[in-house]
């Protein structure tokens, strides 16, 4: 925690309870954790918190690029933490199954289509959905 409200210093910003306590809360989740997973999480910390904090501080978090957050379908937002590396996800439409994709396996497209459209993509967390497997033999 402390690297981090250093990182939040350093971009300009206080670092207040609330930030500290819903940073903390994704950090508990241990991968991605839904809005809903980490409101609870900073309720157990500070009971008076709203749901619209939260919301308001995980995208300034996300802002920061110190979290990163993907749609993986439904308005199922998930928010994990930024690594020095990012990844993305294969989610199943059928049975709702994720699977984690490395930056390098679509890096070349990035690549491709930042160079054809002229625009630069700083995309750090991307959703691909589709069928897995399982459920296009079904």
């Amino acid at each position: 925690m402390e690297n981090y409200d250093r990182l939040i210093r350093q971009r300009g910003f206080r670092v207040t309870p609330q930030r500290k306590a819903i940073l903390q809360a994704v950090i508990d989740g241990k991968g991605h954790s839904s809005i809903e997973e980490v409101y609870q999480r900073v309720r157990d910390r500070l009971p008076d918190v709203n749901l619209a904090t939260v919301y308001r501080t995980l995208n300034f978090l996300c802002e920061l690029r110190l979290l990163v957050a993907a749609d993986l379908g439904g308005k199922n937002w998930v928010f994990e933490l930024a690594g020095e590396k990012p990844h993305h996800h294969l989610v199943c439409r059928s049975c709702g199954k994720v699977a984690r994709i490395e930056q390098d396996e679509v890096q070349a497209l990035i690549d491709r289509i930042s160079w054809e459209q002229g625009f630069l993509i700083d995309m750090d967390h991307m959703a691909l959905f589709g069928l897995c497997k399982d459920c296009q033999k079904k």
